[in-house]
């Protein structure tokens, strides 16, 4: 099964929640709840219900979501696959979005599967390294002049 990651604006900061309440919320399982508590989501006190401060439980899932954020560095693409950013086998293809905007295409050399990269088109020397990128050339646009359409 697959690990969700659960939104930290959720709860509310100023509000205290049981451990049904905090099943309700993310929909999740009363047990999946417990299981926070064990891995150190904070409790009020020892006392039943359970009480959580909606600012510890916004925290600890913030903690959850950062832990594990890899950042690439320059001349790295993250593969989604292999969970870790990788320098790609081979060149990459610069795919432009927007006049500003595109993307970094390139081949794991572990896995073989594809990986992307959104990166601006002002940041593209910076997010570069070492890695060569290749830009797709514009395609030609063929004009044709109206007069060679009219019957002579």
């Amino acid at each position: 099964m697959k690990k969700r990651l659960h939104n930290p604006n959720r709860a509310k900061t100023n509000r205290n929640y049981t451990v049904e309440e905090i099943a309700d919320l993310y929909d999740v399982h009363k047990i999946t709840v417990r299981a926070w508590i064990k891995a150190g989501l904070p409790i009020i006190n020892e006392k039943r219900p359970m009480l959580i401060l909606g600012g510890d439980l916004a925290a600890f899932h913030q903690a959850k979501r950062t832990k594990n954020k890899q950042k690439c560095k320059p001349g790295e693409m993250y593969c989604v696959k292999c969970r870790a950013p990788k320098k790609p086998d081979g060149e990459a293809e610069y795919q432009q979005k927007t006049a500003t905007l595109g993307n970094l295409v390139g081949i794991c050399p572990d896995c073989y599967t594809i990986m992307n990269r959104r990166v601006s088109l002002a940041k593209l020397g910076q997010v570069r390294g070492k890695m060569d990128i290749t830009m797709p050339q514009a395609l030609r646009h063929i004009k044709r002049e109206w007069r060679s359409y009219r019957k002579h």
